[in-house]
């Protein structure tokens, strides 16, 4: 794609800007020594005025957020990155610290600037073996250059980073399971309120971001709210990142400003559907964020348009779904992913989701009855925002999305006894030129 504006993704390809030399001879840390200068309440109306939103998935002001932090608690401040990335197919922030990792860390700095924090910790993902190699390189390099440290560019502030891995948790992406886990405890979530910027880490005021959300912010201090407004929409500016997957010709992670429509990430960005065969359906933001179908082909990706077709941005992790596809087993997938990864604090996710796998899985291999259609719609209300977490929540979305959007492929599995699309089902073989899965 060309001539589309690309902010935290410029420099992909240059594999210079991985190592701190190369990174600020490309222009880097012009936002940190612009921060240096200003007042750390003007650092936040600068934030505030671009309209920068997270990247995680909520969308909440980032300026906002941070303003929320009291300075006269007598506690310190922190900041933590939220680099547990391991919402089922999202890949953007692993590929960002891999390419650019002083990036992340230049955000982190100035996010700890701006709400007088003299500690970061970044959360990285248990999984992330290289991801974290290359993002302690990092820091290293950082320190050693006087970016880190007690004197940081000989301004007389003190700003530490402490890299910490988690252990694999899918729960300790969720922001106060991951304090828990930062702390030492078993990662589950806590009741709110109290939030995390009142009394978070340690039980002091916290500042919880994700890395494409700090990303973005050295590009703000370093040319302004205006330019990163010029892209995006009123409401949502700026760009985002796609991490792109399953049935398309260019599956990969694409920057585009906030709004644009999904056939052109799909098409122009992704080639089309794998094999030219037709659209099913998709997620806009993982798999934790209800399905659309092909009647959403110009939906704007941005948190309003997708809200007002009945989903969320979420990750922006789109996953497509071809004509082959089965919504069923799909659901099915998706909702034992979730019954695996329930921390069990709360009963209605550990025991709605177990039960919901098991009524999905005997209409998949076409032993359902007609009553376990609307069975499934009263089990997703009765998990659905009843638990400590948003877990629970996104467990039920691929299911009411997919009855919502698909319930004449659920009621063909009744009647038929086995699967409409792939022929699966207790003493049917498979129908002709659909191997088994």
């Amino acid at each position: 794609m060309t001539g589309l504006p690309r902010v935290i993704t410029r420099h992909w390809g240059d594999e210079s800007v991985i190592p701190l030399d190369g990174y600020v001879a490309a222009g880097g840390h012009r936002g940190l020594r612009k921060a240096l200068e200003m007042a750390p309440d003007d650092v936040i109306a600068l934030v505030k005025a671009a309209g920068l939103r997270g990247r995680g998935g909520a969308g909440f002001p980032t300026g906002m957020k941070w303003s929320f932090v009291p300075q006269d608690t007598g506690k310190p401040t922190y900041v933590v990155v939220n680099f547990d990335e391991s919402e089922p197919g999202t890949a953007n922030n692993r590929e960002l610290v891999e390419r650019e990792p002083h990036q992340l860390l230049e955000g982190a700095v100035i996010t700890a600037l701006a709400v007088r924090c003299e500690t970061v910790f970044v959360y990285c993902r248990g999984e992330f073996l290289w991801p974290g190699t290359v993002l302690a390189r990092a820091i290293a390099e950082a320190y050693g250059a006087g970016y880190l440290g007690a004197d940081v560019l000989g301004s007389g502030r003190r700003v530490d980073v402490v890299m910490h891995r988690g252990a694999g948790s899918y729960i300790c992406g969720e922001e106060t399971a991951l304090l828990s886990s930062l702390e030492g405890f078993r990662g589950q979530p806590r009741l709110r309120p109290p939030f995390p910027a009142v009394e978070g880490l340690y039980s002091a005021p916290t500042v919880i971001n994700n890395v494409e959300t700090l990303c973005n912010v050295p590009h703000i201090l370093s040319e302004g709210a205006e330019a990163f407004r010029a892209t995006g929409t009123e409401k949502s500016p700026g760009t985002k990142m796609f991490t792109l997957s399953g049935k398309v010709e260019r599956p990969g992670n694409y920057e585009l400003p906030m709004g644009t429509p999904f056939r052109v990430l799909l098409e122009e960005c992704g080639g089309g559907v794998l094999g030219g065969k037709g659209l099913k359906a998709w997620t806009p933001g993982g798999s934790s964020t209800p399905m659309l179908t092909a009647e959403h082909m110009n939906v704007g990706l941005d948190f309003e348009s997708i809200a007002e077709v009945g989903s969320m941005l979420g990750t922006g992790a789109v996953m497509v779904l071809d004509e082959t596809d089965c919504v069923v087993e799909v659901a099915r997938r998706l909702t034992e992913f979730y019954a695996h990864e329930s921390c069990g604090k709360c009963t209605p996710c550990r025991e709605g989701t177990w039960w919901a796998t098991r009524v999905l899985g005997r209409i998949e291999e076409g032993y359902g009855r007609e009553e376990d259609i609307p069975l499934m719609g009263e089990m997703g209300r009765n998990i659905l925002f009843r638990s400590f977490c948003a877990l629970a929540d996104g467990a039920v979305s691929p299911i009411s999305s997919t009855l919502k959007h698909f319930q004449a492929e659920y009621e063909a599995h009744v009647r038929e006894g086995r699967c409409p699309v792939t022929g699966v089902g207790p003493g049917k073989a498979p129908l002709e030129g659909v191997a088994s899965s």
